[in-house]
C-alpha cells in the first residue's frame, strides 16, 4: 500500500492511497470543516472517499511528462506505469496550490 498526504496551499487537505483495490482520496475531516477549497472541480469537497480503479485524472496530470518524465524514471528506476510511484517521487513541488507528500518518507514524531 502507498499513500501520500495531498496538501492544497500547505494545508492538509487529505490523504490519497494506492492498495490492491485501487485509488482512494478521502479530504481529512479538519479540512472539511473548515470549508477547505477543493483541489479540484472533480473532486469536490466533500466528506466521503472518492475511489476508482484507476489514478484520479486530476492526480495523473500533475505528474510531468516528456523529457521531465523520461528523467525521472531514469533517476528513480520507476516504472511508466506506476502512477503512484511517479506521483510520489516527482508532485512534492509541483507548480501550483496542490503538492503531494510520500507519507512513508515522514519523520516520525
Amino acid at each position: 500500500m502507498k499513500q501520500a498526504e495531498v496538501y492544497f496551499l500547505d494545508k492538509l487537505a487529505g490523504i490519497l492511497t494506492e492498495d490492491e483495490n485501487g485509488y482512494t482520496f478521502v479530504y481529512s475531516e479538519a479540512y472539511v470543516a473548515e470549508n477547505g477549497k477543493p483541489i479540484s472541480l472533480t473532486m469536490p469537497l466533500q466528506p466521503q472517499p472518492f475511489t476508482s480503479d484507476n489514478m484520479f485524472p486530476f492526480f495523473d496530470g500533475l505528474i510531468p511528462e516528456g523529457w521531465l518524465l523520461d528523467i525521472a524514471q531514469a533517476n528513480w528506476k520507476i516504472n511508466p506505469r506506476d502512477r503512484m510511484s511517479l506521483l510520489l517521487a516527482c508532485c512534492k513541488d509541483c507548480i501550483g496550490a496542490v503538492s503531494i507528500v510520500d507519507i512513508s518518507n515522514q519523520p516520525n514524531d
